[in-house]
């Protein structure tokens, strides 16, 4: 799941993006309104993180730049303010959650997961798919009924499918959600995302999986019944 922080206080903003990381996230960071202003302009996240006070501007307007564009990431604001105010206007454009500080990082993951829980699970843990289930927490697949062990990427791209069933996704959209802003490495070449592909596409086959991820020649994949 990608995700995008947006603080300028660096030492918070490393322990943030550390413990994310060591939570299996895959974690961009902005210290500045500019930069996060772009950010949001041009990617696609599952959740951002934003500090209302930035060098630059105001978190809240980065908010408003997020929904202006229909983007469906969750928003986290955190502040040093407990103020009132700050919280009714941040959830009135469309926050989901606000967190003072400081806080436990543990918390702030807890909140990352409700929010994606519930935008893309319907709150629940679990993510069902005929006969694939999917468990967000731990990151465990099952077919019908037996575990299926998933690298990381494969896991990534699994979910990414399942979360946007019957949406055919370009293999730009792929590159930039399994690599954030290390696309480019792959922009010259699509054989990471076709060799990610083929091996996820064998693994559920091979554990009696119906072949749901569908070729769209000349633009990209589709994962669907049809």
């Amino acid at each position: 799941m990608n995700l995008l922080i947006i603080e300028d206080e660096i030492d918070l903003l490393e322990s943030i993006t550390e413990f994310l990381v060591s939570e299996s996230f895959s974690v961009e960071s902005v210290t500045a309104y500019s930069m996060a202003e772009e950010k949001v302009t041009l990617y696609d996240y599952d959740c951002v993180v934003v500090d209302i006070n930035l060098p630059g501007g105001s978190g809240l307007d980065i908010i408003r730049k997020l929904k202006s564009k229909n983007k469906d990431a969750g928003v986290i604001i955190i502040s040093a303010k407990n103020s009132l105010d700050d919280k009714l206007i941040g959830l009135d454009i469309g926050a989901d959650d606000y967190l003072t500080k400081p806080f436990h990082l543990s918390e702030l993951n807890a909140r990352i997961k409700s929010i994606i829980r519930r935008r893309g699970f319907k709150g629940s843990n679990e993510k069902k798919f005929n006969e694939l289930t999917v468990q967000f927490d731990n990151r465990r697949l099952f077919v019908n009924e037996k575990e299926v062990v998933l690298t990381r990427k494969e896991y990534d791209l699994l979910l990414y499918f399942i979360m946007n069933e019957d949406k055919v996704l370009s293999k730009e959209d792929i590159a930039e959600h399994l690599w954030g802003d290390d696309m480019s490495l792959t922009a010259d070449s699509f054989d990471f995302i076709y060799n990610h592909i083929k091996n996820l596409r064998k693994k559920l086959i091979d554990n009696g999986c119906e072949d749901y991820i569908k070729t769209v020649y000349g633009i990209g994949y589709k994962f669907s019944e049809e």
